[in-house]
């Protein structure tokens, strides 16, 4: 039988080879790969798009080269590189050469507008072209206040404030996807700065946050209110471990118990914060309900259901208190004009199939738009039919509801696939750290996983992880592993190699 000190080595060793979830070869590839799109970018884009291309297209091939000397011992330096050159910098520049995006104007003019008649929108009177309309719901607007309260330069700017929110979101939805050994180990804290960098670098994000996309923001706050979800995971093997006494009943115990009913809560909070934000949010609401349902019972569903609308309707109500009284502003914004239907279409629209069929006529824009409904009914339909199971089963099928609502769309832009992409980046990133949550999770694998970042921590947490491996000796036995590939497949199944 394989000792603790053995079991950590394994998970704890292997992880500090490849701290950021990949290694060397992979690393270079992805910032070569990187350089590639964003040179290929710069050649087909206009304006500050094409802009961005050649930074990014800098910062990334200076990336890759820096990952081939120092990727395995500092693999934050190539990170920076390409955060610096593809992020930061023309999240700078850009706005002062090339003038604010439509989307950055839409937010401060819906800031100034909530302030002065209490709503983001403009009357239905005013809406003269598609520059008049906000497309989003009221709590956009939140990232324009500081600029129509007169704040100056980047401190006023929409494009900082939606940078900065989308980081700080993404570090905390790679700290909070990790088990709760890890979140008091030192060296797990540095590895979620590292993987949120990572995720920063990637251009799903640094190309939208470079340009003022109010996309970025929204996606962050899905990672985070899934990773508070798979939280409730940890919570549930966790439950599973204490019922075979396979591990201490102090700390542990004590630490979580009281923790159990807030997951959900907290969950709420982040998807109904990104659901008030954009209505592309919607999706991952009956997803995570169909999820915590089946995971944690009805109760769980019901109290994150309740979460997500208290505060979707609470930043509502902050952010447009003036739509109770004139409610057709918000169906003319947020239904008429992103669906095609309003007189002055939306600039929305790319090439995708439902914009193909909608641009053939009427006939055509009521046929995109009942396969829309379709798609929407099919997802509702496999949530309940064959609801996810686990936090990869429900990430995967809101990526794919995603693609779907977008492709059939009669007015979608190709942007609009990051936040498939986003989601699924964040989940291969923290997959290291996700655990099945079923309650047939083997114990040791459990007291395994656990002492691997236990032991970190010096002889107080090497004395439970001890006492964990005593506790699980008699049904070793019981647990299907055969050889040190077994073993090393079971204590780090999600090890990037």
């Amino acid at each position: 039988m394989m000792d603790s000190g053995m079991s950590t080595r394994l998970a704890v060793g292997a992880d500090s080879d490849h701290r950021v979830g990949v290694g060397t070869p992979l690393a270079v590839a992805l910032f070569a790969i990187f350089a590639a799109y964003a040179a290929v970018f710069a050649l087909v884009a206009h304006g500050a798009e094409s802009v961005w291309g050649a930074w990014a297209a800098g910062a990334y091939g200076a990336a890759a080269a820096a990952a081939v000397w120092c990727w395995r011992r500092y693999p934050s330096v190539p990170l920076l590189v390409a955060i610096v050159g593809a992020l930061a910098v023309p999240a700078a520049v850009l706005p002062v050469n090339w003038g604010a995006t439509s989307e950055v104007r839409v937010v401060a003019r819906a800031a100034a507008q909530w302030l002065a008649h209490g709503t983001p929108y403009l009357a239905s009177g005013q809406l003269a072209s598609w520059r008049s309309y906000d497309p989003y719901l009221p709590g956009m607007s939140l990232f324009g206040l500081p600029h129509a309260l007169g704040l100056p330069g980047p401190l006023g700017d929409p494009v900082s404030w939606l940078a900065l929110t989308t980081a700080g979101l993404l570090v905390a939805a790679c700290r909070i996807a990790a088990p709760d050994a890890a979140r008091r180990c030192e060296d797990c804290r540095r590895q979620a700065v590292l993987r949120t960098m990572l995720l920063l670098s990637v251009p799903v994000f640094a190309l939208p946050m470079s340009l003022g996309v109010t996309d970025p923001p929204v996606i962050a706050l899905l990672c985070l209110g899934l990773a508070w979800t798979a939280r409730g995971a940890h919570v549930h093997a966790g439950g599973a471990f204490r019922a075979s006494r396979a591990a201490p009943s102090g700390r542990f115990e004590e630490d979580v118990a009281p923790q159990r009913g807030n997951r959900p809560l907290l969950a709420g909070v982040a998807i109904g914060a990104a659901c008030a934000l954009k209505a592309t949010a919607w999706p991952a609401l009956p997803v995570v309900v169909a999820l915590l349902a089946v995971r944690d019972g009805r109760r769980a569903a019901t109290r994150f259901t309740s979460s997500a609308l208290g505060t979707f309707l609470a930043l509502v109500a902050l952010t447009a208190p003036e739509l109770i009284a004139h409610p057709r502003a918000l169906w003319l914004n947020i239904v008429e004009y992103p669906l095609g239907l309003s007189h002055s279409p939306t600039k929305a629209a790319s090439p995708l199939p439902g914009h193909l069929i909608a641009s053939t006529g009427s006939l055509g824009h009521l046929v995109a738009i009942v396969l829309l409904a379709g798609a929407a009914l099919a997802l509702g339909a496999s949530l309940i039919l064959r609801p996810p199971r686990d936090i990869r089963q429900a990430s995967v099928r809101l990526a794919v509801g995603f693609v779907l609502m977008f492709l059939l769309a009669p007015d979608a832009r190709f942007g609009y696939f990051a936040y498939p992409l986003g989601i699924l980046l964040w989940l291969v990133l923290t997959g290291s750290w996700s655990w099945s949550g079923r309650a047939g999770s083997s114990p040791l694998v459990v007291a395994a996983r656990r002492s691997a970042c236990g032991e970190r921590e010096g002889s107080v947490a090497t004395a439970r992880a001890d006492s964990a491996a005593r506790g699980v000796r008699g049904r070793a036995a019981r647990v299907d592993v055969s050889g040190a590939r077994s073993w090393r497949k079971a204590v780090f199944p999600d090890l990037v190699r």
